[in-house]
């Protein structure tokens, strides 16, 4: 169509352009010949076009004359807006790509995986207790899945799906946040749930409970537990909480955290004393050692020794079998350190303090 057009100008002029085929190095040079001449039968009967190819004559350029038409024809090319050269953009997205509820839906129900966990971490999670006590809890059969007891710490439940009940309460779905508490234990108070409720360390945050609604509001209450335990007669540094991955974290003996506990004595502590300590006692059938012993100066205000330990390992009683091997009696016993983090010394009997990210830390915890 663009022949016939053309071929109705008065001369004659070849146009060619060059393409490259990088693939197999050739190039390939079409030509195109274009006769500007007026538009007569003779010359569409020269040409071989039919009658019917008279049609395809465009009218303006059989107007046109000559130099009008290379007029035109360069005023066109001077206007072409330059090619904007592609830039690659390195950029990459950050934000995820949008879907339509339908499409996540198929994808959840197809693709996505389970977010079935054992029972005894989502337990943990939910703030029951720490992962140890939440498996004595299944192993007692205090825990109900979907009506039925389960006594086995490792079945996969899914707490969005399954009703989980422990002690006769439903686990809720929306967990509260999560709460770190260091508590100065006073004397007479037990870390575990007793009969005598009023004696559980647990009952010296009945006030904090209480005025919970206050300062969370619309979040659940959460279920506290202390991280490990001090026994009766024990004052001083205990954690409290309701993260049962934390507190299996930092009681657990591989999380190497340190105790410090200041003993003081009944009666003369000379430096065989400090000795047997520093030697170790067997307890439960393993021989356990201490970190470090020292004898601290004498108080002015006060007649008995004090000595300073340091343990590990954390076992039962460990501290008073300690003195108990070198022929010393406790008279008190308080825990002053875990870890890096040390009991307020102006903390009273009885008070708590939240724990910060430092503080945190400082047990060993970085929750990100």
């Amino acid at each position: 169509m663009a022949v016939a057009a053309i071929t109705t100008a008065l001369s004659t002029f070849h146009i060619s352009k060059s393409y490259s085929l990088t693939r197999n190095h050739l190039t390939c040079r079409p030509s195109f010949t274009y006769s500007l001449s007026s538009r007569s039968s003779e010359f569409i009967t020269t040409s071989g076009l039919s009658l019917t190819d008279k049609k395809l004559v465009v009218s303006w350029i059989e107007d046109a004359s000559s130099v009008r038409l290379f007029h035109v024809m360069a005023d066109a090319s001077a206007v072409r807006s330059p090619t904007q050269k592609k830039v690659r953009s390195n950029k990459v997205l950050t934000s995820e790509p949008r879907y339509s509820k339908a499409a996540r839906r198929f994808y959840n129900e197809n693709f996505r995986e389970s977010s079935s966990q054992r029972l005894s971490k989502v337990l943990a999670a939910a703030g029951v207790a720490s992962r140890r006590s939440c498996e004595e809890l299944i192993f007692d059969g205090r825990v109900t899945v979907n009506g039925s007891v389960c006594n086995t710490p490792q079945t996969k439940v899914d707490p969005k799906t399954d009703m989980i009940y422990v002690n006769g309460n439903r686990l809720p779905k929306k967990l509260p946040p999560k709460v770190y508490l260091a508590l100065n234990k006073p004397k007479g108070y037990i870390c575990s749930s007793g009969e005598n409720q009023n004696k559980s360390v647990i009952s010296l945050f009945n006030d904090y409970m209480k005025s919970w609604d206050k300062r969370n509001p619309g979040q659940p209450k959460p279920r506290l537990f202390t991280v490990g335990r001090l026994d009766v007669a024990t004052t001083g540094l205990i954690i409290v909480t309701n993260d049962g991955e934390f507190a299996q974290k930092i009681s657990h003996p591989s999380s190497g955290l340190s105790k410090e506990y200041i003993a003081t004595i009944d009666g003369s502590v000379h430096k065989r004393h400090l000795l047997a300590i520093s030697e170790g006692t067997v307890i439960d059938g393993v021989h356990c050692t201490p970190d470090a012993v020292e004898l601290l100066p004498q108080q002015p205000d006060k007649s008995r020794a004090r000595v300073r330990i340091v343990v590990h390992e954390g076992r039962n009683h460990e501290v008073r079998e300690l003195v108990k091997s070198a022929g010393l009696q406790i008279y008190s016993l308080k825990r002053i350190r875990i870890g890096a983090f040390r009991l307020p010394p102006d903390l009273l009997f009885g008070k708590h303090i939240e724990l910060k990210a430092a503080q945190l830390k400082a047990l060993g915890w970085d929750d990100k």
